[in-house]
């Protein structure tokens, strides 16, 4: 598995619906960009100017929501992740 460094975060891609509710089939440059996903890996954050280490807020299993346009879309064994920076998630979802 990738592992993330500083205050990365490693984020398997959720797929979205590719038809409509009234049940039309989109064509994928049609659909929207993912904006949720499950966290699969975390780096080991990153350091204050006084050298302490900020934990980082989420962990392994968490689903976010995270900006529309932010990160690196990697291709890792078949499977589509997502790499950003942990200030680019907006949210956990409870």
């Amino acid at each position: 598995m990738l592992q993330p460094i500083g205050d990365r975060v490693i984020v398997k891609v959720k797929e979205e619906e590719e038809k409509t509710v009234g049940g039309i089939v989109l064509a994928s440059n049609a659909k929207e960009k993912p904006t949720e996903g499950e966290v699969v890996a975390i780096g080991q954050g990153n350091f204050a100017d006084n050298g302490d280490k900020i934990p980082m807020t989420v962990k392994k299993g968490d689903v976010v929501l995270y900006d529309k346009y932010s990160g690196t879309d990697v291709k890792y064994e078949g499977e589509k992740y997502l790499v950003l920076h942990e200030k680019d998630i907006l949210a956990i979802v409870e």
